[in-house]
């Protein structure tokens, strides 16, 4: 996964109804309608949080009928937490830290 998805997927996430929205599809597939229920939401403003998270392929929608499914995208979601899984945390003491500094006098 590029940095431009991992950027995208982050962007979808700093919502906190998309971030509400994924952890209820973690349960599984769920219509539009009872996401909906969920939230003190308009529909429209569902579909605009969906289409976002569909748009950077985290979730997956399919039509039955006048309903529409959500579902995560397992592939994507695993490759997402693959790679931000690869960003660490490294302490070091500022004496070290300043003698490799290239901008040190």
């Amino acid at each position: 996964m590029n940095e431009s998805e991992i950027a995208l997927i982050c962007k979808a996430l700093g919502d906190e109804n998309r971030v509400q929205i994924i952890k209820m599809l973690t349960g599984g597939e769920l219509c539009a309608c009872k996401i909906l229920d969920a939230f003190n939401i308009t529909q429209p403003t569902l579909s605009h949080h969906m289409k976002i998270l569909t748009e950077c392929n985290l979730v997956n929608s399919r039509k039955e009928g006048k309903w529409t499914y959500y579902s995560i995208n397992c592939k994507k979601f695993s490759e997402f937490k693959s790679a931000v899984s690869e960003f660490t945390c490294k302490t070091s003491s500022s004496k070290k830290s300043a003698e490799k500094c290239c901008c040190k006098d």
